[in-house]
């Protein structure tokens, strides 16, 4: 009795380290399985390229930076998209919002087309400053709203830590969107109990193993599979999604390497920025979540509303963490209703 218990244990330990090899490097989707089973109507903005430049972040790496909207315009709103994404990801929100400002789009150090970065620092602490960064060379004059999504959000919080009396004086509001202070190595990704348990202890670990086997798992990755597909539809949307939709996810998660994957994990788990709220507490601030979000799960979003008691705070129905892409609409309302209170 007791060998089977270990052996059944043993199993759910080999599941959980699988289902967390597939959330780690970032799983593709099969394009026929997609085509498949989500045959939708919709259509993803295919917006023109914006102009673009580079900030050469404060140790090299170049940051990619589109810009939308008036250059002219009085107020700038920044947009910081979130783990194994780009800039890309807020697709609906540049053709929604680009009548209310300047819009300024970037790819965080090793997403997209920004360059490579060195494995120590891929922190949350240097995300911070590459956004600081960001405001010093695109941004130097002029009241300014920032917009995080999951990672994103973390990176504002981040710079709230280095630079808090930016807050109210040039930045004038703030969205966290489906994000986390803390806390992230208690997330299960809605597996069962005995599964997440297996999944937390064995995270670390993975990384590390990632890491050292990056060739082999990029050309797995290139296969595809239906685990794959329900991988990513679980992670990331909560009911079926325009095939245009998980095309875009499809090519920005295949863009961001098993390398990457790998070194930004170990920062995402040891992130706890809950002491550095205080400093948003003067300016409008939305505070947003899917309900059904397995990965920044609305308890941490609550946690956050907590510690910021006059922030709004949205959970919206029927979405999961890529909320942004799944309810563009209700999303877009709730940023303009936020730019609204802050400029008024």
């Amino acid at each position: 009795m007791a060998a089977s218990s270990g052996k059944r244990a043993a199993q759910l330990g080999a599941l959980a380290g699988a289902l967390a090899a597939g959330v780690a490097a970032g799983l593709v989707a099969e394009r026929r399985v997609v085509h498949r089973r989500t045959q939708m109507p919709g259509e993803t903005p295919h917006s023109p390229p914006g102009r673009e430049s580079l900030v050469i972040a404060s140790d090299g790496v170049p940051l990619h930076v589109e810009e939308d909207g008036p250059a002219d315009a009085s107020l700038t709103i920044v947009f910081s998209h979130g783990y194994t994404l780009s800039s890309a990801c807020w697709t609906f929100q540049r053709e929604g919002l680009r009548d209310l400002g300047r819009l300024v789009f970037y790819d965080q150090r090793s997403h997209g087309q920004s360059g490579h970065s060195d494995a120590e620092n891929c922190t949350i602490e240097q995300l911070g400053a590459d956004l600081e960064r960001l405001l010093e060379e695109r941004v130097p004059e002029g009241p300014v709203v920032l917009i995080g999504h999951s990672m994103g959000g973390m990176t504002i919080m981040s710079l709230a830590e280095r630079r808090p009396e930016l807050f109210g004086d040039r930045i004038v509001a703030a969205a966290l969107i489906g994000t986390s202070a803390g806390k992230l190595a208690s997330v299960t990704f809605g597996l069962p109990a005995l599964a997440g348990v297996a999944l937390k202890r064995t995270m670390p670990r993975l990384s590390v193993g990632l890491s050292r086997r990056a060739k082999i798992l990029e050309r797995a990755r290139r296969g595809g599979s239906d685990l794959s597909y329900a991988m990513t539809r679980h992670l990331s949307f909560a009911a079926p999604v325009p095939t245009e939709v998980l095309d875009l996810m499809d090519r920005m998660i295949a863009g961001t390497s098993v390398e990457v994957i790998s070194a930004f994990a170990p920062a995402l788990l040891r992130h706890d920025k809950l002491a550095a709220l205080p400093a948003l507490k003067n300016i409008p601030t939305l505070v947003l979540v899917g309900d059904k979000d397995v990965i920044t799960p609305p308890e941490h979003s609550e946690a956050i509303a907590e510690a910021l008691p006059e922030a709004e705070y949205v959970v919206v129905p029927d979405s999961a963490h890529m909320v942004i892409l799944e309810r563009p609409d209700e999303v877009n309302r709730h940023l303009r209703e936020l730019i609204r209170r802050a400029v008024q």
